[in-house]
Parts: structure tokens; sequence; C-alpha cells
């Protein structure tokens, strides 16, 4: 129980950064036998499923790397993120009382909801900045943090809810230092202006 409770936290962590890769992780790992998975992701472990998961993962990528076009995206995903959260979090907790799965869904949910939203307001604040790199490095950062959690998981889940969680302790101390820089920034502007 300890194990699928980390495997919750970890995968719900690297859903809300983002969930495409997280499905596609589950769904490889389970289609090639890469490792050794539990049976109840093998709802991942189907064409469809991967296929979707590589393409919207592929979209992702790319409108991810985009100053403003990422902002748009993250407010649609602000629903998305959350439910696969959730639907990832109630196949990591596998066969239990409808109480103990409830509890999955909303633990679920919950995490990926703080990681999208501390996610999507630190990638708002960096479009403020006139250069792309920040912008590119942020996206790529949240990939490989995605991917990586999500193959921890698999392999040693309580490894990857620990990091998990203090990266988003991180990620909320880190949006908060960006949003801080960008709402002095901007009344510095309106005061030389006035």
């Amino acid at each position: 129980m300890i194990d699928a409770l980390a495997r919750v936290v970890a995968l719900a962590f690297a859903s809300g950064l983002n969930v495409y890769a997280t499905i596609a992780v589950l769904g490889l790992a389970e289609h090639y036998h890469l490792v050794s998975v539990p049976e109840r992701f093998r709802v991942f472990d189907h064409p469809i499923v991967i296929g979707a998961a590589l393409t919207m993962y592929l979209v992702e990528f790319v409108a991810d790397k985009i100053p403003w076009l990422d902002t748009m995206w993250d407010a649609v995903h602000t629903v998305i993120r959350p439910i696969g959260g959730a639907l990832i979090a109630v196949n990591a907790i596998g066969t239990a009382t409808p109480a103990s799965i409830a509890l999955a869904a909303l633990l679920g949910g919950a995490i990926a909801t703080t990681t999208h939203v501390t996610k999507a307001a630190t990638r708002a604040a960096a479009n403020v900045s006139p250069e792309p790199f920040s912008n590119w490095l942020l996206s790529l950062s949240e990939d490989v943090i995605a991917i990586a959690i999500s193959w921890v998981a698999l392999n040693h889940p309580i490894l990857a809810s620990a990091v998990a969680m203090a990266l988003l302790v991180l990620i909320m101390s880190t949006g908060w230092l960006i949003v801080r820089w960008v709402r002095r920034r901007a009344t510095r502007g309106t005061d030389s202006v006035g």
C-alpha cells in the first residue's frame, strides 16, 4: 500500500507537468516490458492510448516552447491535467475499497492541480522576459522531469515520491519569487510612466 501511495504522489506530480508524457511512459513501459509494471497499469498498454499520448506529447512539446501559446495551452490543461492525475492515481492504487479509490483520485487530482497551477504561473511570469531561452529551458526541464519521475515511480516509487514532493516545494518557491519579481518590475514601470 505504501508503494501504491508513493506512486500516486509521484505520477500525479508528473501529470501536473505533462500528463501525456506520463501516460506514454506508463504505456510504453508496459508494452515493451521495460520494467515490472503493476498489472493495474495495463490499461495504458493499448496502441491507441500510447499513440494518442505520444501524439499529444509532441503537440505539447511544440506548443510549450512558444511564449504566450504555452500560456493558452496551460489554460486549457487546467482541467485536463488534474483529471489525468486523478485517473492515473486511481490506476496506481489498484484494487482497493471504494473509499480508498476515491481518496486516491482526490489526492492525485489535488497534487496534479497544485503542480499544474504552479507550473502555469511560473511559465506565465517567464513570458514577460524578452528572450525565449528561459521559456525553452523551463519547458525542456518540465518534460525531462515528468518523464524521469514517471520512470522512477515504476521502479522506486518511494524515491520518486520524495523527489516529486521536494520538486513541488522548489517549483512553488521559485514560482513565487518569479511572480514577485514580475510584480515589482510592473510596478516600477507604471511608477516611471506616471
